[in-house]
């Protein structure tokens, strides 16, 4: 049986009517041991869940926004990748797993986790978890790279949604997220030419169309005109190496920069230079479209570890208000 709930007034776009159906069979049921269980669908298939979830683990840091602001209590977690924005940075009842680069797998064994919310930068230790933590449901929503972003968000949102029983608050998330999409559709020229870049360690980095990392799919999602395009772009969390020349060359109309180094702890260390401030102190950019008639727009600092549905939507709302002040 799929759950689909529109309580409160809730308006659910066509999408995430879609993605209740498809994504998750949602049919609870009440096993001999009296636990009610939910059937998801993952990336991995299908996942039987307990709900309520006794003790949850979560390490993909594209759910962390969404689990804080529903108030999901978390035994363990990725707590190294969390941005200060949430409140899990500062608990320090939460066990600290570590960041990817140095996880400690082994901690999860003392949480007990039922459920263990993984993806993203911990993807690859899955089947250290499953090993770990034999009896735990784990779920893997983050988003797939071969797959379009705004379904990959709001299929995430969906599934937990089911999970811990906030059908209509994934809804909600879902409807905006939507509604901030069509604000930029709306209001986007495709006259306009725009350029995505990623900051870090004080030197600037390229962002390939479609595949650059973060901003890339919004060349795809809004229809965005390229400035530049090179071949053999990657994803790089830099960026791609162009000089900084080629990119004023190409004289954007739009800029859209996400500080890397803003997102994390180490990179606010010393010597930290922001993006407004890295853009504005590079002499070749100084004469670019974008920069002189103001439209170079910024990512939340967080974004590089907080690339939550709540994330996109609030950006996107803030490109929206851009692109109609110059409408206006």
């Amino acid at each position: 049986m799929t759950l689909l709930r529109t309580t409160r007034g809730v308006a659910v776009g066509a999408i995430a009517v879609a993605l209740l159906a498809a994504c998750s069979n949602a049919s609870t049921e009440t096993e001999a041991t009296g636990t009610e269980t939910v059937t998801v669908t993952d990336n991995f298939g299908e996942q039987t869940v307990a709900v309520p979830p006794r003790s949850v683990v979560a390490t993909d840091n594209s759910t962390f926004e969404t689990l804080d602001s529903w108030g999901v209590e978390l035994s363990a977690a990725a707590v190294s990748l969390m941005p200060d924005t949430i409140s899990y940075e500062s608990n320090d009842a939460i066990v600290d797993l570590g960041n990817h680069r140095e996880p400690n797998l082994e901690a999860i064994v003392a949480a007990d986790p039922d459920l263990v919310i993984n993806g993203g930068r911990f993807a690859q230790y899955h089947g250290d978890f499953e090993r770990l933590v034999p009896d735990a449901a784990i779920v893997d929503v983050s988003p797939r790279d071969d797959q379009p972003l705004v379904s990959e968000l709001e299929r995430g949102t969906t599934v937990l949604g089911e999970i811990f029983g906030k059908q209509a608050e994934a809804a909600e998330l879902n409807a905006a997220f939507e509604a901030s999409i069509e604000r930029v559709k709306a209001a986007y020229d495709p006259e306009m030419s725009v350029m995505g870049l990623i900051t870090s360690g004080g030197e600037i980095g390229y962002v390939t169309p479609s595949t650059g990392r973060t901003i890339g799919p919004m060349f795809d999602i809004f229809g965005l005109t390229p400035a530049l395009e090179v071949t053999d772009g990657s994803n790089n969390h830099q960026g791609d190496d162009i000089s900084v020349e080629a990119i004023a060359a190409s004289n954007p109309d739009l800029i859209i920069a996400m500080d890397r180094d803003a997102g994390t702890a180490t990179g606010r260390a010393d010597g930290f230079v922001p993006a407004a401030d890295v853009i504005a102190g590079s002499e070749a950019l100084q004469g670019v479209g974008a920069v002189r008639e103001g439209n170079v727009i910024y990512l939340p600092a967080d974004t590089y570890t907080n690339e939550s549905i709540q994330t996109y939507t609030e950006f996107f709302d803030s490109l929206a208000d851009l692109l109609e002040s110059k409408k206006s």
